[in-house]
Order: C-alpha cells, then structure tokens, then sequence
C-alpha cells in the first residue's frame, strides 16, 4: 500500500504562467488597497519632499580683499524668525517659524488647534575666529548678507 496521495488530474491541466499571474494579481491587490497603499504613498511623498518647504536655504561665501560676505536666500522669512550665531570659527545661521492654526466651527469653538514649528539651520567655517564686534548683518528683499571682516595675524620673522 502507498502513503502518496494520488493526485487530482485537473490541477495538472491549469498552465503554470497562469497561476504565477493569479499571484502577482493578489500582490498587486494587496499594495494598492488601504492601508498598505496610505502607508506606501506616505513614504513616496517623504522621499520625495523630506523636508518642509523652506527648511533648507542656500548660502553663498565669497572672499573679497579685506572681508568675507556670506548671502543667505531667505524668502518669505521676517526679521525676527532669523538668528546669528557666531563660535569661534563658525557662524551659524538659524531660521525658526513658530505658527499656531485654530480651526473653529459655527459656534466659535476650537475643535482643532495645530502648533507649527519649523527650524532650520546651516552654519559655515572660516579660516580664522570671527570678532563678532566687528560683523555686520543685513537683510533685504529676502536676502541676508553679512560682512566678517578678515583679521590679520601678527607675522613672526624667521631667525637664521
């Protein structure tokens, strides 16, 4: 007596490329149904935008014959949302934008409050510490410029 099981000879009959298709169609179900499809489509948006808007900006250093002029592009941002921070040889450029949205009904009653922040920061090296007594920032039309005067060391004469 055998322990095999005979078996069925219509299973035999369906094609194999038909039942591999019959599993990349439950697959293709399975991604593009809630909530596996929320989950993967938060992620493409990450990737594709993983910081907020405004969060990083460009800066450009340029040295000039006595001083060096940093230029930050800061649209949209107001004076106070911007900080300096100068360290020893490093200036630290910080924007914070603090924003607190209120959604109200018919009555006047909050049903949801959200508190924004957002903070961003980029901080550049020079060649030499900085005298913050002597920096000067401005800002207009969405640009910061700031002015870092470059400090000469005293030169020391080489005995023979």
């Amino acid at each position: 007596m055998s322990s095999m099981v005979p078996s069925d000879k219509n299973d035999s009959k369906k094609p194999k490329s038909e039942s591999f298709g019959e599993i990349m169609r439950i697959m293709n179900d399975f991604f593009n149904e809630r909530p596996i499809k929320g989950f993967l489509q938060s992620i493409d948006d990450f990737f594709k935008n993983p910081f907020p808007p405004g969060a990083n900006f460009h800066v450009d250093t340029i040295e000039a014959d006595n001083e060096y002029i940093i230029s930050a592009e800061l649209p949209g941002v107001k004076r106070e949302q911007i900080h300096l921070n100068i360290s020893g040889n490093y200036l630290t450029i910080s924007v914070e934008n603090r924003e607190l949205e209120t959604a109200e009904d018919e009555q006047n009653q909050i049903y949801r409050r959200k508190y924004l922040q957002q903070k961003s920061s980029r901080t550049i090296s020079l060649p030499h510490t900085i005298n913050e007594k002597k920096v000067k920032a401005s800002y207009r039309d969405g640009v910061l410029k700031i002015r870092i005067p470059q400090e000469k060391g005293n030169m020391i004469e080489i005995e023979d």
